[in-house]
């Protein structure tokens, strides 16, 4: 029997993306979270349409959810649509939430969405990232850092 190997990221179809995340933020641990979302809302993902631009996650009255996420109104949805910004249920274990606020209180931590995608499934999922925020020279740190691994990789593709 062979084992398959864990895939990195979101598996399945990617709907939307935080791309600033993994620049502005030092992601620690990813967690994936089921969200409650309404008909329109899915047909709308569904279409490929949505944005995590400006979105995070906070604790409210012991559930966590999603602010800012902006899943566009569905056009061939009846009159009583969805309001494209409103805050989103997320769907995690109870241990889970207790983790995680914790590390926000105390640690000084963010809950920073990094996807929605739709699993194989077909449940839509989104990828939480518990981060630290980055300082301006820490991203200069790492952009240096990437540059020069790119630098040695052209260097030793030439040399050998």
């Amino acid at each position: 029997m062979a084992t398959r190997k864990k895939k990195k990221g979101p598996p399945g179809n990617v709907v939307a993306q935080n791309r600033k995340a993994r620049r502005d933020y030092t992601v620690i641990e990813d967690i994936e979270a089921g969200i409650v979302l309404t008909g329109s809302e899915v047909k709308s993902l569904r279409g490929g349409r949505g944005s995590l631009v400006e979105s995070y996650a906070a604790d409210e009255d012991g559930e966590i959810y999603l602010y800012n996420a902006n899943i566009p109104k569905y056009e061939q949805a009846t009159i009583a649509g969805h309001e494209p910004k409103r805050k989103r249920k997320l769907l995690l274990h109870r241990r889970e939430i207790g983790r995680l606020t914790g590390a926000v209180n105390r640690k000084g931590m963010t809950l920073v969405p990094l996807s929605i995608y739709f699993n194989r499934r077909g449940i839509a999922k989104v990828q939480l990232a518990l981060a630290e925020g980055k300082r301006q020279y820490d991203k200069r740190e790492t952009e240096k850092a990437r540059d020069w691994s790119r630098q040695r990789a052209r260097l030793l593709r030439d040399k050998g």
